[in-house]
């Protein structure tokens, strides 16, 4: 059983006292976020199933682990960025749901999850946390890899306001942008809102600026009279889908880099579990779900903007 979370905290050169962490997942968004909190004087344990991304943080400082539990072993938080919902179930609850990470950590331990997952299995997690009598926050992300790696990331949080407190001087060591959107589930739920906004914002601009070129527009003149009319949108603003639009962006770089096709379109199948599972109505999030299931089959690992390729497929050579 959880007894109260007493172990040792380290301190930085202010004396102020931090809390040891254990950081399960290392990928391309874990591992830059552990190093941030390294480079901030935090006591950090990972654990990964990739040995280069664990002798990375090794490298840079970190104590690495066999497994979860040993990565916890000493922690008072615990921070996890997972793929998917079926490995935050693993890791915290099991494979049968009693045997997880959740019964070997002690009362009062913050538990941060900053995976994106349903929604739902962000608030099963937690309500076996709680009556476990731990702290836990779903915290999901935006930003991509280049906010992970500069500190910058947006962070989307939901949780009671005690573990919310507790939590925020550590995420702001990751972050800039750090929102309470409310009680457990409420951060998943606002970044897949956030997301199936911006997937329906991208295939409309592709096809925008698709319509004006094939009519004999310079997609760069067409993309400036959008972004001082009422198209103006995010994605002209700073991530033109056009190759040669704009600079260091993904479509001006063969669509490498930036947040993966199959990735918006995992959240956008999470946006429309939601949707069916509340009986919420989302058109326009159901059609961008199924224009980037059918593009991820064969560009996956390009740039969600390489949606641009479904009008023009030469962009894309």
């Amino acid at each position: 059983m959880s007894t109260e979370n007493t172990s040792a905290t380290n301190k930085d050169d202010n004396n102020a006292t931090k809390p040891n962490i254990a950081f399960i997942g290392l990928g391309n968004m874990g591992a830059p976020m552990a190093e941030n909190l390294l480079k901030a004087g935090y006591a950090l344990c990972v654990y990964d199933l990739s040995e280069a991304a664990t002798q990375r943080l090794q490298q840079a400082g970190a104590r690495v682990a066999d497994n979860p539990k040993d990565a916890t072993s000493d922690a008072q938080v615990v921070i996890s960025m997972l793929p998917a919902g079926k490995h935050v179930h693993a890791v915290y609850l099991g494979e049968n749901g009693s045997n997880g990470l959740l019964t070997e950590l002690p009362k009062g331990t913050l538990v941060i999850d900053s995976s994106t997952i349903a929604a739902a299995d962000a608030t099963t997690v937690a309500d076996a946390a709680t009556k476990l009598g731990i702290d836990f926050l779903d915290a999901p992300v935006s930003g991509g890899t280049g906010g992970a790696i500069a500190g910058s990331l947006t962070f989307i949080v939901g949780g009671s306001d005690a573990a919310f407190a507790k939590a925020e001087p550590i995420l702001a060591v990751m972050g800039k942008n750090i929102f309470h959107a409310g009680d457990q589930g409420a951060g998943q739920v606002a970044k897949i809102c956030n997301n199936m906004l911006l997937g329906i914002l991208m295939a409309g601009t592709a096809e925008a600026i698709n319509l004006g070129v094939k009519n004999g527009l310079d997609p760069k003149v067409l993309s400036d009279i959008m972004l001082q009319s009422s198209g103006r949108n995010w994605t002209l603003e700073v991530y033109n889908p056009y190759p040669q639009v704009m600079e260091n962006v993904p479509s001006s770089n063969g669509y490498q880099g930036g947040f993966m096709s199959k990735l918006m379109q995992k959240d956008l199948n999470l946006a429309m579990q939601t949707a069916q599972d509340t009986n919420v109505d989302t058109p326009m999030g159901a059609k961008a779900a199924e224009l980037y299931e059918a593009h991820a089959v064969e560009n996956g690992d390009k740039d969600f903007s390489s949606i641009m390729g479904r009008h023009d497929s030469s962009v894309l050579s």
